[in-house]
């Protein structure tokens, strides 16, 4: 009986030692087929190609401020009341046209002031001439001393010279009469009137705000490498991704034929300061912008779209190829299916393509899928997007 117990219990801890073996091998060999099916799995990803494509450079800019090279106070030239005006705001004006007309009720006493001035000059100046004359003759027949004549070609000279002062005055109050009327210092359209009929104001005051929108600037900051794939003429289209451009300061006019939001505005550049003939690592470009639809103003504006009109060939990859918002790295698929991270330089986009100026070649294929979780050494199956073939 005690033998039997003995091999029975023998044979239940054989059996558990076994379970024990077998649990630990099965344990062994699932972690090694997980380990192996891991190191041999691949993850299906979306790629294209590193190719060159015609671009047409964009730039995304959050704020332009635009400028008018003219814009200019209508300003009072002399001491006065408004007594007429011959314009209201958004008028179109010309240079020299008369908007403004002034009263100074001094200026007409003293024109008359200085007739009374010219006309006794010249009756001084006409018995100078006589006696002058007399003592002329007087004197070619020695019939009078030289102390006689000196003195009345004195007096002569004096009332000539009495003569032009009386009618430089008037000349100067001519002018002055003449500043009476307020005119346009540009073509363009009147913004703001400062003063009203009846206002007395005083030289230099401006009375009315004049401005030309037709055609506005702004300028950018860039690099000289950048500067220089510039050139002063290239065109430009402008756009808004908000619907704040008809929000204006000055109220001015909308002209026929524009599209609101919707307009696309011509642009060309029509600056580069400093030359790029001349040495300098910073550059500023001068846009002029076609206004004529008169939907812009002399303001800041935000959400600016500038695209060039004419096509470039660079180097590209997909926007979604970056890996970040660095725009500094991508995921190259290497010939052995397997992930390589690579660091680039890029230059600039068009809103779905960048251009590569380092890092990649032409024809290694990029993953445009989301990057998270990707690491180098990874195994991936492509599949190629955009028409893009292996």
């Amino acid at each position: 009986m005690k033998k039997s117990y003995m091999v029975g219990l023998v044979l239940i801890l054989l059996f558990a030692v076994a379970m024990i073996a077998y649990g630990a091998w099965l344990n062994k060999s699932g972690e090694h087929q997980i380990t192996e099916r891991m190191e041999n799995r691949t993850i299906p990803l979306q790629g294209a190609k590193v190719k060159v494509r015609d671009m047409h450079p964009t730039l995304f800019l959050e704020t332009i401020n635009l400028y008018s090279d003219e814009m200019a106070d209508a300003v009072a030239l002399i001491d006065g009341r408004i007594e007429n005006i011959f314009v209201s705001k958004n008028s179109n004006v010309t240079r020299g046209q008369v908007i403004f007309t002034l009263v100074n009720d001094d200026i007409p006493l003293k024109i008359q002031q200085a007739d009374s001035s010219i006309a006794k000059a010249e009756a001084q100046l006409a018995n100078a001439k006589n006696n002058y004359a007399r003592y002329t003759r007087l004197r070619e027949r020695d019939a009078t001393s030289v102390e006689k004549f000196d003195e009345a070609e004195a007096a002569y000279f004096a009332s000539e010279a009495a003569l032009k002062e009386a009618q430089t005055i008037k000349e100067q109050l001519l002018v002055q009469s003449a500043r009476q009327d307020v005119t346009a210092p540009i073509d363009g359209e009147v913004l703001i009137l400062y003063r009203q009929q009846g206002a007395y104001v005083t030289a230099g005051t401006p009375i009315a705000l004049v401005g030309n929108f037709s055609h506005l600037f702004f300028s950018l900051p860039v690099n000289d490498k950048q500067a220089r794939r510039i050139s002063v003429g290239d065109r430009v289209e402008l756009s808004f991704t908000n619907s704040k451009i008809l929000r204006k300061a000055y109220d001015t006019d909308f002209a026929a034929g524009n599209r609101g939001d919707a307009q696309i505005f011509s642009v060309y550049v029509k600056e580069i300061v400093p030359d790029l003939n001349e040495t300098a690592s910073l550059r500023k470009i001068v846009f002029e912008i076609d206004n004529r639809v008169g939907l812009l103003e002399q303001q800041a504006y935000s959400g600016a779209t500038l695209s060039f009109v004419q096509s470039r060939q660079l180097l590209t990859v997909p926007l979604a190829a970056m890996t970040d918002s660095n725009r500094n790295a991508v995921f190259v698929v290497t010939r052995e299916e397997t992930l390589e991270r690579r660091h680039v330089k890029t230059g600039i986009d068009d809103g779905n393509y960048i251009e590569i100026v380092s890092g990649v070649n032409e024809g290694e294929i990029v993953v445009t899928s989301a990057s998270e979780g990707l690491k180098d050494g990874m195994k991936v199956t492509v599949t190629m997007v955009g028409g893009d073939s292996r």
